[in-house]
């Protein structure tokens, strides 16, 4: 899901640090939406931290070990809690809002949950509108032509991205919706350039398409 709605929140100021939930292959982008089932121990302990300051968590996606340590990509999105919903038994369905890519900078904790130190990540400045305009068009023009199950929830996405005039955020909603191989998540949230990431984008599109038929 993703909001075209939501410029109102784009602007929130992000922490210093924030809780990270570590998953397997588990990217969050900005402007997209995730929805979480909360059951382990330390994350609930980390959901309830996270709801008693500025309802922000980071997912940080795990990377393959080295030894016995945990090794997570280094690049995130922070995302806001739009909604938690706690159920009878201690677990949470919530719903987080990708706000902005973030650097994870250090670990102030890492036991019983982690807890980050953040820098914000700037998109490279100085690309060429024309170009990047090329690519979005031809990003959309490669989405899987829609099967009779998914029909409607393409044909909505389509009216969303029409809404949409910013071609960085079209590439992370697409990015987050279309592509799955975790090579090139890593790639798409660590991209300073966004006509980079559209050149990764274009490339998952254009195999996904081909895998199709």
């Amino acid at each position: 899901m993703d909001d075209p709605a939501a410029p109102d929140i784009q602007h929130l100021e992000l922490p210093k640090e924030v809780p990270v939930m570590v998953l397997d292959g588990c990217y969050l982008f900005p402007g997209c939406f995730l929805p979480l089932f909360i059951f382990e121990d330390r994350y609930r302990k980390m959901l309830a931290h996270a709801l008693d300051g500025p309802r922000m968590f980071c997912v940080g996606s795990r990377l393959p070990s080295e030894g016995q340590t945990e090794r997570v990509h280094h690049i995130s999105t922070v995302g806001l809690i739009r909604a938690s919903v706690k159920q009878d038994d201690g677990t949470s369905h919530v719903m987080l809002y990708g706000l902005q890519r973030v650097r994870f900078t250090g670990w102030k904790q890492e036991a019983p949950f982690r807890i980050a130190t953040i820098d914000a990540e700037t998109t490279a400045e100085g690309e060429d509108p024309q170009r990047l305009a090329a690519q979005r068009a031809e990003a959309i023009e490669l989405l899987p032509a829609p099967t009779a199950q998914c029909a409607e929830s393409m044909r909505v996405l389509r009216e969303t991205l029409d809404e949409i005039d910013d071609p960085e955020r079209v590439c992370d909603i697409l990015s987050y919706h279309f592509v799955r191989t975790d090579s090139a998540l890593c790639g798409l949230l660590s991209e300073k350039s966004v006509e980079g990431r559209y050149r990764i984008l274009l490339k998952e599109l254009a195999k996904l398409r081909k895998m199709a038929g």
